[in-house]
């Protein structure tokens, strides 16, 4: 597992062989993962996956049962969430809705007894870096929900910790209002440099924003790499499937396709449906086509083949595509070098 560590210094982050329970629910099951100072870290997978919980951990509001947490080298496994060099942004915001953005802003450090025009220029500084200069003034309902959850930001970055933990903090935004957020998180973390440890369970979410990727499923990690490779070289059935979407062939159908053993992952995009004159690559099956699935840009066209696996083909909506209705038989072409065996292997 690659664990992102150079040598150079200690892991912002070092989860030591981590399990949690509740009662008989085992939420964490035994994870070791490191998180280089500095990386954008997303802690990806669906829900009670047991992503959260990790992150609650690292944050202290949660002890675990066994292993180890580690902040810069330094053990905080037993140490309480306010002596630990994090802050954490919450989906719901959380801010006062009686006091103004800039109050909310310099909430931690007039805790921390800053003096009143440190915290006021710090707090004006944190409120620059998330593009939202002059609006210190206003109350939380004066402001969209993209700028809430920007005050939410300032307000963690403002205590310059040195990992900040996001949980789902843009699940309540609309799709649209979402993207931009992405785009404002993922130029926030260059430009300040923290450490930013991301929970989300969507797929989409994580490959636009991360460095690395870990897949959580049933409180383990199935694999930790860049979304590039999360994407293209999974490592087991799991990852292949819920990261983006692929086609699984497998057991008879892998043989008579593949005319190799084992399971084998196909995206969508690189099927397709052949037609007169195209080869369709070097590998070809028959089948029937059992669902249509339209998606703006494209269609996403089901064919169950003949030797016996489901696979999801990309067409293109382009002005001259023909696409095939249900019922329709149909050869899907793809190349043998986009078929990877699990763990990363072409057929």
């Amino acid at each position: 597992m690659d664990d992102g560590s150079d040598g150079a210094a200690a892991p912002a982050v070092a989860v030591r062989d981590v399990t949690k329970r509740f009662g008989d629910v085992v939420a964490v099951d035994g994870v070791s993962v490191e998180i280089a100072p500095g990386e954008f870290f997303s802690l990806l997978g669906p829900s009670g996956s047991g992503k959260t919980t990790m992150l609650r951990m690292i944050a202290g509001f949660e002890l675990p049962t066994s292993g180890h947490i580690e902040l810069s080298g330094t053990d905080v496994t037993r140490t309480p969430p306010f002596d630990r060099d994090v802050n954490t942004v919450f989906q719901d915001y959380a801010l006062f809705p009686h006091m103004d953005v800039v109050r909310n802003v310099e909430y931690g450090l007039r805790v921390k007894r800053v003096p009143k025009a440190e915290r006021r220029s710090r707090a004006e500084a944190a409120l620059a870096a998330v593009r939202l200069d002059g609006y210190g003034g206003r109350k939380p309902d004066q402001l969209s929900g993209g700028q809430r959850q920007r005050v939410a930001l300032a307000r963690a970055l403002v205590n310059e910790p040195s990992v900040l933990l996001l949980d789902e903090p843009l699940g309540a935004l609309d799709l649209k209002l979402r993207e931009e957020m992405q785009g404002e998180l993922a130029r926030i973390q260059r430009e300040v440099g923290i450490t930013f440890v991301f929970v989300t369970h969507d797929q989409g979410e994580a490959l636009t924003l991360s460095s690395r990727v870990a897949v959580f499923n049933q409180g383990r990690i199935e694999q930790v790499d860049t979304p590039r490779a999360i994407y293209e070289e999974p490592a087991t059935e799991f990852v292949a499937g819920f990261v983006g979407t692929a086609s699984v062939i497998a057991g008879d159908a892998a043989r008579a396709v593949l005319g190799a053993d084992g399971s084998y992952s196909v995206r969508p995009e690189r099927l397709r449906l052949v037609r007169d004159g195209d080869t369709g690559g070097d590998l070809r099956a028959d089948g029937e086509v059992v669902e249509v699935q339209y998606h703006g840009d494209g269609t996403r066209v089901r064919v169950a083949l003949d030797a016996g696996a489901s696979v999801l083909v990309e067409v293109p909506n382009a002005g001259d595509t023909d696409v095939p209705a249900r019922g329709t038989r149909v050869t899907v072409g793809f190349s043998r070098a986009d078929a990877l065996a699990v763990g990363g292997r072409s057929a």
